[in-house]
C-alpha cells in the first residue's frame, strides 16, 4: 500500500452494482482487493488485486482482507434472469454465511469499518414497501434475497464493528449518477428507483463519513 491510500475488500465485485463499487474506488484512489469466483469475471485494473474463491471461505478472505481497513459487501442472492420466478443461481444463505465469514476475518484482522447494501422492505422497512411489492417478495424467489439480507443484518448490527447498512429502493442500469435522497422509515417518502452507479457512489463515499456509522438509510433518488 502506497502511502495513506485506503485498501478495501469488495465482495461481490463482478456483480451490476459492484462493478461500479471498484470503479468508483479505484477512481477515488483507494486500492481494492476483490474476492470472486472466476477471475476472467472481472477487468483487471491498476490498484486492484483480485483472488480467486469462495466468498464464504475465511481462508480466502482473510488473505484478501490483509493490510484493508475496510469491507464493502455488495453481494446478492441471483437469479439465471431478473424475472421475480426464475431459479436460484446462488446459495440461498449465500449473503448471510459470507458475512459470517467476514465478522471472523474483521475481529482476526482489526477491520473495523463495514458497509453492506441490503434493500428497501428489508427489517424494520417490510411494512413500508408497497402492498404489491410485498406479495412479490413473498411468492417469489426474489423472497430468497430478502429473508437472507434479513439474516446477514441483524448478525452485523449485533457485531462490535462501525457498520452501515444501506437499504437502496429498486435498482436501475442507468448510467445516470443521481443526487441521492436518505430515508428512515419513510421520511421523506422514498422514490421507488435508483441507479446501481449512484448506489455505488454512495457506498463508496460512506466509508469516510462518520455520520453514517450505525445507521440504516434508505437511499432513492432525489
Amino acid at each position: 500500500m502506497e502511502g495513506n491510500r485506503m485498501r478495501i475488500l469488495v465482495l461481490g465485485a463482478t456483480g451490476r452494482t459492484g462493478k461500479w463499487v471498484v470503479n468508483k474506488a479505484l477512481n477515488k484512489g483507494y486500492e481494492v482487493a476483490a474476492v470472486v469466483r472466476d477471475k476472467n469475471k472481472i477487468i483487471h485494473q491498476k490498484n486492484l488485486e483480485v483472488f480467486e474463491g469462495d466468498v464464504r471461505d475465511s481462508v480466502v478472505l482473510s488473505l484478501a482482507a490483509a493490510k484493508c481497513t475496510a469491507i464493502i459487501n455488495v453481494l446478492n442472492i441471483s437469479r439465471s434472469t431478473d424475472f421475480p420466478w426464475a431459479p436460484l443461481r446462488s446459495p440461498k444463505t449465500l449473503v448471510s454465511e459470507t458475512l459470517k465469514s467476514c465478522l471472523q476475518v474483521a475481529t482476526v484482522l482489526g477491520i473495523e469499518r463495514i458497509i453492506i447494501c441490503s434493500a428497501w422492505g428489508v427489517g424494520e422497512t417490510k411494512g413500508d414497501i408497497p402492498f404489491w411489492f410485498r406479495w412479490i417478495i413473498q411468492y417469489s424467489n426474489i423472497g430468497v434475497a430478502y429473508k437472507d439480507h434479513e439474516r446477514q443484518e441483524q448478525l452485523l448490527r449485533a457485531s462490535n464493528l462501525k457498520w452501515t447498512i444501506v437499504r437502496p429502493v429498486g435498482l436501475t442500469n442507468s448510467l445516470k449518477e443521481e443526487k441521492i435522497q436518505l430515508s428512515y422509515r419513510n421520511k421523506p417518502l422514498p422514490k421507488l428507483m435508483i441507479s446501481r452507479k449512484s448506489v455505488a457512489k454512495f457506498i463508496v463515499d460512506a466509508l469516510e463519513n462518520d455520520a453514517l456509522v450505525g445507521m440504516l438509510p434508505v437511499i432513492s433518488r432525489k
